[in-house]
């Protein structure tokens, strides 16, 4: 089985180093956020302590 030249796993590490950047890009922005809509105060009048 013939070796690989060191050019060839470099540019095989970049380009995968690339796709891996681009994808958790993509995912990271495509994530939509959406926050509670209750407010902290509202969060705190519902809290009943049994004990």
């Amino acid at each position: 089985m013939p070796q690989m030249a060191p050019m060839s796993w470099l540019i095989l590490f970049l380009i995968f180093s690339l796709m891996l950047l681009i994808f958790n890009m993509l995912n990271y922005y495509n994530f939509n956020y959406s926050p509670m809509k209750t407010s902290f105060k509202n969060f705190k009048k519902k809290i009943n302590w049994k004990w």
